[in-house]
């Protein structure tokens, strides 16, 4: 169970279109991990008090009561509650020692997870950046939006695409720049080149034995945690066409983006950063693909402009160059589960337990199986609805087409009177 400094919560970090649902799908075929598709409730209890407008009013009310009558420090012990209780109520009856939460955008909060939750596993997850643009324009034109690369970052008003890819980016790299006890550091080219290396490795990282072929995760497909994570609908759309890691999409960047947009993203990330996270080779082939050499500062002007439409939008104000903070010296670090015999006997559990479990899970999963239907059913009805308009159109039309004809037929009788001409 996680505890309240955070041993057993495992921390996936990095920006959206990095490769996280696939480390997930991979992770939770672990039987001692219980990880499902993005959560991202934490977000949402950090912003609690800034009340957005609410149809039954109060807003004005309900921020003065936490600026007034709840202290910083009741605030975050019950936010930790809260968090607390999901997260255990998802291990009981799992059998599972850990559970991931992976949400990206998480780069918003770092100073205040590092509050809640002190011993948590962070995984850092990267991935070229050249890369992460690719996506981003790739899953848009496959869900029919529109993703400009060089329109967003150039955009007057908040885009959360651009701020992953810049303030995101540089952020997660700035928290874990400096080596931790609980980070690590994951990468997908890594991971989708040789699963199973990494994958033990990670699990060593956790403190647990590596299960064969949990890298496969196609052959998982019919399990109660998979299909909890697919009915999540969320994350990378093209995983389920998979049945495991492939190589395809680790170096298309110069397929998808084209060479404005490559030389536009390069010199408003700067040199400096590529190289930090271990892609210096990938930002030279793309001054040779453009022709152009990238200062190694990045272009500060954009990345304040795109600071500043955040804090308009959110309130939010993060530390400056925020580091992921040094261990806590004389708290025991629990998450490290080694696989003994003790530790597997622990694992045993109620089989009642195990099946209230099993039955909350597909419950989960039903409800947002029924949300997609609901979803797939309004839109359903609004092309129907779009469709009789058309055709109530097109048969007003078509009455007029006789009478129409009537009329043209009575012109050109009162034309050939008139000319003379029968």
């Amino acid at each position: 169970m996680i505890d309240t400094q955070g041993n057993g919560l495992v921390l996936l970090l990095c920006i959206p279109r990095s490769g996280s649902s696939l480390s997930t799908v991979m992770l939770q075929n672990h039987s001692r991990i219980f990880a499902t598709q993005e959560m991202w409730f934490l977000m949402n209890l950090v912003d609690l008090s800034k009340a957005d407008s609410r149809a039954y009013g109060g807003s004005s009310i309900i921020r003065q009561f936490y600026q007034a009558m709840v202290s910083e420090d009741v605030f975050e012990k019950a936010c930790r509650s809260f968090a607390l209780e999901i997260y255990n109520g998802f291990l009981e009856g799992s059998g599972a020692d850990f559970i991931v939460d992976k949400s990206p955008r998480y780069y918003y909060m770092l100073e205040w997870l590092d509050r809640l939750f002190p011993q948590s596993r962070r995984i850092h997850l990267q991935r070229n950046p050249l890369s992460i643009a690719a996506s981003f324009k790739k899953v848009d034109r496959h869900t029919g939006e529109s993703f400009d690369l060089i329109q967003s970052l150039n955009h007057p008003k908040l885009h959360m695409k651009a701020i992953d890819l810049t303030l995101g980016l540089t952020r997660l790299n700035d928290y874990f720049a400096e080596p931790h006890p609980l980070a690590y550091e994951l990468k997908y080219e890594q991971l989708v080149m040789k699963p199973q290396e990494e994958m033990e490795k990670l699990c060593g990282f956790l403190g647990l034995s590596y299960e064969q072929g949990m890298e496969q995760y196609g052959q998982f497909v019919h399990s109660t945690k998979a299909d909890m994570f697919y009915s999540m609908g969320v994350g990378d759309p093209f995983l389920s066409s998979h049945q495991e890691p492939h190589q395809d999409s680790v170096n298309n960047w110069k397929n998808i983006l084209d060479r404005q947009e490559v030389e536009l993203y390069c010199r408003v990330l700067g040199a400096d950063l590529f190289e930090r996270m271990g892609y210096g080779e990938q930002l030279q082939e793309a001054e040779r693909w453009t022709g152009v050499q990238f200062q190694a500062e990045p272009d500060q002007e954009v990345l304040e402009r795109l600071q500043q439409q955040l804090t308009a939008a959110t309130e939010c104000r993060w530390q400056p160059n925020y580091r992921l903070r040094a261990p806590i010296d004389g708290v025991e670090n629990r998450s490290s589960l080694q696989s003994s015999p003790d530790s597997q006997e622990a694992a045993k559990i109620d089989p009642t337990l195990a099946a209230m479990a099993t039955i909350r899970q597909l419950r989960a999963a039903l409800r947002a199986a029924d949300q997609r239907l609901e979803r797939g059913y309004s839109e359903r009805e609004r092309l129907k609805k779009q469709l009789d308009s058309v055709q109530s159109k097109l048969k007003r039309i078509k009455s007029w087409i006789p009478f129409g004809h009537q009329i043209s037929a009575w012109a050109s009788q009162r034309k050939i009177v008139r000319g003379g001409k029968k």
